[in-house]
């Protein structure tokens, strides 16, 4: 018998300064049996910090050309290509070469993605940005996480700042931008 997805509902009070956005989100994120729980809170945290007009989650890990996440205009055409975890340098280049704006939100070492990218042909890996997601921070937040979630999630000056219903918890992490090209 094949395992089915677990779903999850995250109600968030968005708060990114750095950015000027200023939402209350309704997240529902499908967790594939496959997936790590760290893993899936990073791409809640992108959905989050890259939420603008027209994001939405892919169908994931069922289809191996498509993002974590991505942004389409009112035409359907890719805005962004938001991706989760030590993409290959070859998936970059396709997405780089494809859409304007690619992001990586890694739970890995950074160094690692970036020597797999090292002399390899990645079209403007200088432009790629790329965020460490800390993964002590994803493990506490793992063990509050429930199939249903109430969070104040806030963003200033890379600070992160993290409040969940569950025991009234506030978590902090520095989400820290890094360049491939380095």
């Amino acid at each position: 018998m094949a395992l089915t997805a677990t779903l999850y509902r995250f109600n968030i009070d968005l708060s990114d300064v750095d950015r000027s956005v200023y939402e209350q989100l309704e997240v529902r994120a499908a967790q594939h049996p496959s997936e790590t729980s760290r893993y899936l809170l990073t791409r809640v945290l992108a959905y989050c910090l890259c939420y603008e007009e027209g994001i939405a989650f892919s169908r994931g890990l069922s289809a191996a050309d498509e993002p974590a996440l991505w942004v389409k205009d009112l035409q359907g055409n890719t805005q962004a290509w938001i991706e989760v975890g030590s993409p290959s340098p070859e998936r970059l280049h396709k997405a780089r070469k494809a859409v304007r704006r690619v992001c990586v939100f890694t739970h890995h070492d950074v160094e690692l993605l970036k020597k797999a990218v090292r002399g390899k042909n990645v079209h403007h890996a200088d432009e790629i940005e790329v965020y460490a997601v800390d993964p002590a921070f994803l493990d506490t937040l793992g063990a509050l996480t429930e199939r249903s979630n109430d969070w104040t999630l806030a963003r200033n000056d890379g600070e992160i700042y993290l409040t969940t219903t569950k025991g009234g918890q506030t978590l902090a992490t520095r989400l820290s931008l890094h360049s491939l090209g380095d």
